[in-house]
């Protein structure tokens, strides 16, 4: 007489299993993590252009109370330069009786973004990232495809 095996109800996942799962959680992180990525970069983008547009007003309150620009983005002054954020550093330049240029470099996830902004309110766009189009531009780009 043939001994009956009873089934043994499965613990556990099988390899076919297991890989299926590994294979969707490597997609969705191929089109995720990028997309991140990208996000993170406009935060930073978005902030640094706040900075500068914040600027601005104050090189004007600045002008007005000295009748140039010159000493303008100094500590103690109604203008001072403003602090470093986690994605760009600042720096004033060409500052005169007549005019100025505040930039925005990039650091970090962005590196290779450089923006400007002078008297006239002239927005430039002198430098992008991988990947993101519309350089050069009198305006500031702040999205991928070059949007201002």
């Amino acid at each position: 007489m043939p001994v009956q095996r009873t089934p043994r109800p499965s613990n556990g996942f099988t390899l076919i299993e297991v890989m299926i799962t590994v294979a969707i959680i490597a997609i969705l992180a191929a089109i995720a993590i990028p997309q991140y990525t990208d996000y993170v970069r406009r935060g930073y983008v978005s902030e640094a252009l706040g900075t500068m547009a914040g600027m601005r007003p104050r090189m004007e309150q600045f002008f007005q109370d000295n009748r140039t620009y010159a000493g303008a983005c100094a500590t103690g002054t109604v203008a001072p330069l403003p602090a470093s954020t986690k994605g760009f550093d600042f720096s004033c330049t060409d500052l005169s009786a007549t005019g100025y240029t505040i930039t925005a470099t990039g650091k970090a996830m962005t590196v290779d973004f450089v923006y400007t902004l002078d008297q006239n309110n002239t927005r430039k766009t002198t430098s992008l990232g991988a990947g993101w189009t519309g350089f050069p531009s009198n305006c500031w780009i702040t999205s991928k495809g070059g949007t201002c």
